[in-house]
């Protein structure tokens, strides 16, 4: 596929996506989504790439929907959320590479959701949160009512998606919003460094975390006890367990292989 509104790139075994429409601060129309999903698609079957990091072009990390195309005739907005934001939410926790968001700007609706659904993200000082969808008479969506709530509680959430006050980088980062905010000039090299530092890691038992996590949100504690019997068996029998283990008792660094 032929990318024309995303760049996509693989260094050192980290993919990377920008969001390439600046000129829209990002936002999102059809073919830009459909783009990112290919993009994570290949991400996951590139047994090159053991991690992810998303951002943005410009000065925006994305202002969302492309509010043009939403009000087209024609348009419904279950299509929307089933052929663009569910896919890409959906693919984000399921995708056994840990993913990285990088918001560089504004991360305005769905977008901010996109961030939030990543594994870690880190935010420049400058950057900031908007659960916009109040004020065009929405609710929020790509995964907001379930993930905000989970982060920051029930009474942050709601405020934040009827209130919609812009939420400071550093106000993200006090919050559990996000996991770290850092200077502008920093960001990217930051937020590489720290997709390079995943993509050396072991990259099954990563994956298996991330499961553990996402299966955890519905289980009881018993239940989950179980669900980590079944990762850790499975844990337990992979290249990078054993790797870890002999390092360990040959005090050297271990070399994962990411199996």
């Amino acid at each position: 596929m032929t990318y024309e509104k995303i760049l996509y790139s693989v260094t050192e075994g980290v993919a990377m996506i920008r969001l390439n429409r600046p000129d829209k601060l990002n936002s999102f129309d059809r073919a830009m989504s459909l783009e990112v999903i290919h993009a994570l698609d290949t991400a996951r079957d590139d047994r090159n790439v053991r991690a992810l990091l998303v951002t943005g072009e410009g000065r925006a990390f994305s202002a969302g929907q492309d509010l043009a195309e939403a009000i087209a005739p024609g348009t419904r907005m279950a299509d929307i959320l089933n052929t663009q934001y569910n896919p890409i939410i959906r693919r984000i926790r399921v995708l056994p590479k840990p993913v990285v968001a990088a918001v560089n700007g504004v991360a305005a609706g769905a977008a901010a959701n996109i961030a939030f659904a990543c594994d870690l993200a880190l935010a420049a000082e400058n950057a900031s949160f908007i659960q916009s969808f109040i004020h065009i008479g929405l609710i929020p969506d790509s995964g907001g009512t379930w993930t905000l709530p989970r982060l920051v509680g029930m009474q942050r959430a709601f405020g934040q998606m009827i209130l919609a006050p812009k939420v400071s980088a550093a106000q993200a980062e006090a919050q559990g919003l996000i996991w770290r905010a850092v200077p502008d000039s920093e960001l990217l090299n930051e937020a590489t460094a720290l997709a390079q530092k995943l993509a050396a890691m072991p990259t099954k038992a990563i994956a298996l975390t991330k499961e553990a996590m996402n299966r955890g949100l519905g289980n009881s504690l018993d239940a989950q006890l179980d669900v980590e019997n079944e990762l850790q068996t499975i844990a337990g029998g992979t290249h990078d367990y054993r790797e870890g283990v002999q390092a360990f008792l040959e005090k050297r660094k271990p070399v994962y292989k990411g199996e």
